[in-house]
């Protein structure tokens, strides 16, 4: 079980998000989840099983009345501090095989993962980079967690015993991954003002 500090929530809390526009944007009528956590909670700081992709038998244009005799699936699952990936990839594959009906098999194959990653909001880093911020949009940032494939930074704390911190300028808007991915040139030019006065703020809060 993950959780978040009660002044992550509060800043959560002021982050802008409409939940209308948030189903509309998605085409459907109502969301649901986790009991006891808002949608941004749910779709950023709780552990998910999703499922990326599906396919089987005839998938061309038309009708075709084929039977298939294998279909497939690819499933990922977003973890958070204190899962370890090898651990959960292996339960996901002893529960999936004991409850496949014997009349089919089963595989599972485990492609890759990598752990979960927090970084902590008193952390000089985060605090320099919330300055920097502030400073270039006029406004302090709201701590999220969200999903996200970088297990280096993972790594970087267990070998090297360090903090790392992410500093991103995309906004939902960016289509991320999709084949329209886009990035606009006034975040490109509000990361170029910012970088710098992380560098700054980081070396005043080290001395």
């Amino acid at each position: 079980m993950v959780d978040i500090s009660d002044e992550e929530r509060e800043l959560l809390a002021k982050a802008p998000f409409n939940l209308e526009k948030y189903k509309e944007a998605i085409g459907v009528e109502e969301v649901t989840g986790e009991t006891g956590y808002a949608t941004t909670e749910r779709t950023g700081i709780r552990p998910t099983f999703d499922v990326c992709g599906i396919w089987g038998g005839y998938i061309g244009e038309g009708a075709k009345t084929v039977i298939p005799s294998k279909a497939f699936a690819k499933i990922s699952c977003r973890l958070v501090p204190n899962q370890n990936h090898e651990e959960i990839a292996v339960l996901f594959k002893e529960y999936f095989e004991n409850i496949a009906p014997k009349s089919v098999k089963v595989e599972v194959t485990s492609l890759h993962g990598g752990q979960g990653y927090g970084c902590p909001i008193d952390l000089p880093a985060y605090l320099a980079a919330e300055k920097a911020y502030s400073e270039t949009y006029g406004k302090r940032p709201v701590p999220v967690r969200s999903g996200g494939s970088i297990p280096i930074i993972s790594t970087f704390e267990q070998v090297l015993g360090i903090k790392t911190i992410l500093m991103g300028f995309g906004l939902e808007s960016d289509a991320i991954h999709s084949p329209d991915e886009n990035f606009p040139l006034e975040q490109f030019f509000n990361g170029i003002r910012t970088i710098p006065l992380f560098y700054k703020y980081f070396a005043e809060i080290g001395k």
